[in-house]
């Protein structure tokens, strides 16, 4: 479920709601009005680190581990 971020029309306050759909959108919980039916921006997935690289395969993407982890140092590969 996507994150945005909705201003509401009558304080102006931004708030971040998690939102099934747009039906599910809550009251600003500032002032209690209804929150604008746009959206503001969506938070985007992003991964990093482990989830980032393949599966099956070191840092630097070969098959086989390095013998001192990490296998690249200053982003050059040892085995290389």
């Amino acid at each position: 479920m996507p994150i945005y971020e909705y201003r509401c029309a009558n304080c102006g306050g931004l708030v971040e709601v998690l939102v099934r759909s747009h039906a599910s959108v809550p009251d600003c919980p500032n002032c209690g009005s209804p929150l604008a039916q746009g959206r503001q921006f969506s938070t985007p997935n992003v991964l990093s680190g482990e989830a980032r690289r393949p599966t099956g395969r070191t840092c630097c993407g070969r098959e086989e581990r390095c013998g001192a982890p990490p296998c690249s140092e200053g982003g050059a590969c040892r085995h290389d």
